[in-house]
């Protein structure tokens, strides 16, 4: 996890190709649901574009019902999930976890990267000066156009890193609690931040 635009996912796929263990982004999860319409989705997208931390029954409910699927028998990392402790809690039901990774960026980082953020509906994500597309506004795995989140807006990211701030503090507690905290700093480039990733998790023993 990390404040918003810390990169998070980038490096949560990165090191999925490294272990060869599957990702679950929460992020994701909340996308489809709002993309297929559904009674949860229509409710998702309210709170996803005001900014606010959508409600943990429905997390919990996506949650639930990803962690059934057989692909994740051999271990899961987990993107941008938990946000807070009583979700910490409520997954520790459902798996073990090893480590909360932290991807840390400064407050003024996070509004310069999610300004320059786009999306593809297919779920890949890009951005204007670190990320950029072959062609432009076009995504490289499907073809489709790029577009800006609704909550990549000013307002919508200021109240998003409030809310952040906020949750985080107890989860990271939490996690220090049991020795299974590892911070690692966000502002570098992509291939620096995910060799220091590893650095960390190499001394806790994951290669």
């Amino acid at each position: 996890m990390g404040p918003q635009g810390s990169g998070k996912g980038t490096q949560a796929e990165l090191l999925s190709a490294k272990l060869g263990i599957p990702t679950v982004s929460m992020g994701q999860l909340l996308r489809n649901e709002i993309s297929k319409k559904t009674t949860l989705g229509k409710k998702v997208e309210k709170a996803v574009t005001s900014g606010a931390l959508v409600p943990q029954e429905y997390t919990d409910q996506l949650i639930s019902k990803e962690f059934k699927k057989t692909k994740y028998k051999k271990g899961i990392i987990l993107d941008g999930y938990p946000r807070s402790l009583s979700q910490a809690q409520f997954l520790n039901k459902l798996v073990d976890i090893d480590y909360l990774i932290i991807i840390d960026i400064p407050q003024k980082e996070t509004i310069k990267r999610l300004g320059g953020r786009r999306v593809c509906q297919c779920g890949e994500t890009y951005h204007i000066i670190y990320k950029k597309p072959k062609k432009d506004m076009l995504c490289n795995k499907c073809g489709k156009k790029l577009i800006k989140r609704k909550d990549d807006y000013a307002e919508a990211i200021k109240q998003r890193l409030r809310i952040y701030q906020k949750e985080s503090k107890p989860l990271v507690a939490y996690f220090k609690k049991k020795g299974k905290y590892i911070k690692v700093d966000g502002q570098a480039s992509i291939k620096q931040v995910f060799s220091r990733l590893l650095k960390s998790l190499s001394a806790k023993g994951i290669k």
